[in-house]
């Protein structure tokens, strides 16, 4: 195939087309500097996550403003990284991408800026990637290639700590959303829960291994549906969870302490599985009513390993998920993005800005 003679020759003009080797990706939507570089779309050289975890567990959440500030001091280190790591050199590089939305702006402003300055320096391409698309992509990552196995059309279920949403993706940059969350997105559902627990941040990791400790069952959440809507909602589930909390609160002061830990684990049992059902319920529907080829699993929340084993035996058509390694926020999703993008149109975006807001389509 085409692509083939590309990888022989690495970047090279064929007609109007761009075609390209080698991309350093750059990812600072929000807390983690995620910096990559990626060759011919699907294979990362070198993957570094510098992550903020930590810094901001101790405020049960992100705080912007530590963020953005951290990745100044983070994202050089990050880059000389990958650079040592690869034997590569700036000059070996055929493009820089970046995220440039949606997320925090100070965050954004970090990545956004060091790629532009790059690419100007050398005169090189410089592509600006939508976050959400960096991780449909991450699928590409590794041996498969869903674009051929099974191939378009493919519903992507995006579930991260700031997105849920279902989009189809009827070929390369070609995207319909189908539906978003209308409150939370089911990470920070996991979050809030965890908080609610007495447990750390991020919230996801932390009720999965409290819920891997249930000994029993207790009474099953309510999965929430929105009239006349693909859309989710997760913002009553948290408060359901709330009051299933309180109703084993040995005193009128809320303690989650107070409450038995095999207790504790059962809810949470409960509470992850209402969350992944909602997930995999509604991703499922959809792919049967748009008959698609296959479902991609992306974003952080795709690590869970419920929503993995669920969804595999749930749904009827090939399912692909990242590796657990690009299911976080990274730098390899948004070179493996660029590549399929540039590889239609050379870009050379020295001027663009942050879209703190942008959406897929």
């Amino acid at each position: 195939m085409w692509w083939d003679h590309v990888r022989n020759i690495g970047f090279k003009k064929l007609g109007k087309k761009a075609y390209v080797l080698k991309i350093l990706g750059i990812e600072t939507s929000c807390d983690d500097t995620g910096v990559a570089i990626v060759e011919d779309g699907r294979n990362c050289l070198s993957n570094i996550i510098s992550s903020q975890e930590e810094m901001h567990a101790k405020y049960g959440g992100i705080v912007p403003e530590m963020a953005s500030r951290q990745h100044l001091f983070s994202i050089v280190p990050a880059v000389s990284s990958v650079l040592e790591n690869t034997g590569i050199e700036y000059d070996d590089l055929d493009a820089v991408a970046v995220t440039n939305g949606p997320g925090l702006a100070g965050s954004l402003l970090v990545g956004v800026n060091f790629a532009k300055g790059i690419a100007f320096s050398k005169n090189m391409m410089v592509a600006s990637i939508n976050h959400l698309e960096g991780h449909i992509y991450s699928a590409w990552l590794g041996d498969k290639d869903p674009e051929i196995d099974p191939g378009f059309p493919l519903l992507c279920l995006i579930a991260s700590g700031g997105h849920t949403e279902l989009v189809l993706m009827n070929g390369h940059g070609k995207y319909e959303t189908l539906a978003r969350t209308r409150d939370d997105a089911v990470g920070e559902a996991f979050d809030k829960g965890a908080r609610l627990f007495g447990m750390g941040f991020p919230g996801g990791p932390e009720i999965e291994k409290l819920a891997s400790r249930a000994n029993g069952r207790d009474t099953k959440f309510t999965r929430p549906v929105v009239k006349n809507s693909l859309d989710f909602s997760f913002s009553g589930l948290k408060t359901a969870l709330l009051r299933r909390l309180e109703m084993n609160m040995p005193s009128e002061e809320f303690d989650p302490e107070d409450i038995p830990f095999g207790l504790k684990a059962n809810i949470a049992k409960e509470y992850q599985d209402a969350l992944v059902d909602s997930l995999v319920s509604r991703a499922v529907a959809v792919a049967k009513d748009k008959k698609v080829n296959g479902i991609i699993v992306c974003g952080g929340v795709a690590a869970n390993s419920l929503l993995r084993d669920k969804i595999n035996s749930e749904s009827p058509f090939p399912v692909i998920i990242p590796e657990k390694k690009y299911c976080t926020d990274n730098g390899a999703m948004i070179g493996a993005a660029a590549w399929y993008k540039l590889r239609v149109k050379a870009e050379y975006q020295w001027e663009m800005d942050i879209i703190p807001s942008l959406r897929l389509n």
